[in-house]
């Protein structure tokens, strides 16, 4: 079975400003080849991440399982398609000072705005209806820089559930401002893994303490934590769980979704959205600042790559609804 993952980008709609419901988790595992790739838009030896070997730049993933709450009242329209993003965030400060980092909460360094705006340049004529983030602000930030970059010039706008004043505070109460925002829900569960111990720790310094195979078991294996953290296998737990839970029904509502969140929380949700097995996941590689795309029609979740700027037109031609948007903010600012 052919295929190819690689960098990908979203489309629009109206969004709904309020989360589904929760179930389980569902591990998948499947069959793929890692090679690298060379990128096609600009950066011509960076490695975009994980790649079926295939003869076409995109393949047609089997049905998802999708949520059969009662509740959802949601069924695919056979002519929708919806699309979504998944961005890992910025340079880190602590990226930069080689620290672990897991769920500690550190901002961006200027690079890393700087990939987060040019990620927002590589989306900028695709519609998004909601934004999805960890609650770490080097996410968030991702996040916000990447929309401000957004030809539709609609304002992100912070959801804050976490209690009941903070809702009602929060309140919009203008129809015309609320169409002019974009919700922007954060949770946890998509916060990157935790490195328990390890955080705040060098971790070339750590190696040299405990060996580099301990250190390298720790970072890359699937079912082993550090000392009192996560594993992969732990992070995927909870990532999955809420992709399956909140975003796959505003996919299936035909709402076009941004995920900006963190290296092992997106690795855990291509996992499962490619079915790669506990060996194959821990050889994938995201990079910074790179927006990855899914199309999800029907019922299937399509990759389609990276977009690689907002002058290349060829990229926003990967499906008809795309390639319509694209006129219409066009024709928005002669």
């Amino acid at each position: 079975m052919a295929g190819v993952i690689s960098h990908h980008a979203l489309a629009s709609s109206q969004s709904h400003w309020c989360p589904a419901k929760n179930s389980r988790f569902e591990k998948r595992t499947g069959s793929v080849r890692l090679v690298y790739v060379k990128g096609s838009c600009g950066s011509s030896s960076r490695k975009l991440g994980l790649v079926w070997a295939s003869s076409s730049q995109s393949s047609v993933m089997e049905p998802m399982h999708l949520p059969s709450d009662g509740n959802s009242g949601h069924t695919p329209k056979k002519s929708s398609e919806s699309a979504l993003i998944l961005i890992r965030h910025g340079e880190s400060l602590w990226n930069e000072k080689n620290l672990f980092t897991g769920c500690v909460d550190v901002p961006l360094t200027p690079k890393g705005v700087e990939e987060a705006i040019e990620a927002g340049k590589r989306i900028c004529n695709i519609p998004i209806d909601v934004i999805y983030t960890s609650s770490l602000i080097r996410a968030q930030m991702t996040a916000m820089l990447a929309m401000m970059q957004h030809r539709r010039k609609k304002i992100p706008v912070i959801m804050h559930n976490e209690s009941e004043q903070a809702h009602r505070w929060s309140q919009i109460y203008s129809e015309e401002t609320r169409k002019q925002s974009i919700p922007v829900i954060t949770a946890w569960q998509l916060n990157e893994r935790m490195y328990g111990e390890l955080q705040g720790l060098n971790k070339q310094e750590t190696a040299d303490r405990f060996g580099k195979e301990q250190v390298h078991e720790w970072r890359r294996s699937y079912d082993i934590p550090p000392p009192n953290g996560e594993s992969l296998e732990m992070c995927a737990e909870r990532a999955v769980a809420y992709f399956k839970d909140q975003i796959v029904p505003q996919l299936v509502a035909g709402k076009h979704v941004m995920v900006a969140a963190h290296g092992n929380s997106l690795r855990s949700i291509i996992m499962h959205l490619d079915k790669l097995t506990s060996q194959e996941v821990i050889s994938l590689e995201l990079s910074t600042g790179i927006p990855m795309l899914y199309i999800f029609k029907e019922g299937k979740f399509i990759r389609r790559g990276s977009p690689v700027g907002p002058s290349e037109a060829s990229v926003y031609a990967y499906t008809r609804t795309l390639a319509k948007y694209r006129q219409k903010l066009d024709s928005m600012v002669q």
